[in-house]
């Protein structure tokens, strides 16, 4: 049961790792991260194949060993999140939520500019 659950994380993980490499705005890295870290628990094969990735591979396997993020994802996260921050204060959105997910982002992006870097392109 539990090798069902880290496979469904899995594909549920790369799934929207796909579809951020597809639509702008949505990250694709931080999604095979947890793709690679699900996998990692439970389907060693998906896991080899992500490491091994000649795209997204060097990132994810810098992650795991050094956790760092490279400058270029770092500034590409840091403006979509201040995009989507400004849309949500134009949003209908109670206000609450406006200011609950600011917050959420701000402290993400604190959390990674404090990260090391990598010298690896995303």
């Amino acid at each position: 049961m539990k090798i069902v659950f880290w496979r469904s994380l899995v594909i549920i993980f790369v799934t929207l790792g796909f579809i951020g490499a597809l639509l702008p705005g949505l990250p694709t890295t931080v999604f095979l991260i947890l793709a690679a870290w699900a996998a990692s628990k439970g389907w060693p094969q998906v896991d080899d194949w992500l490491l091994n990735h000649p795209k997204y591979g060097p990132t994810l396997r810098n992650w795991r060993e050094h956790g760092t993020v490279p400058r270029k994802a770092k500034w590409l996260a840091s403006m979509m999140m201040l995009i989507s921050g400004i849309l949500m204060l134009y949003s209908n959105a109670p206000d609450l939520v406006k200011i609950f997910t600011n917050l959420t982002m701000l402290i993400v992006a604190i959390w990674l500019w404090l990260r090391p870097e990598s010298k690896n392109i995303v």
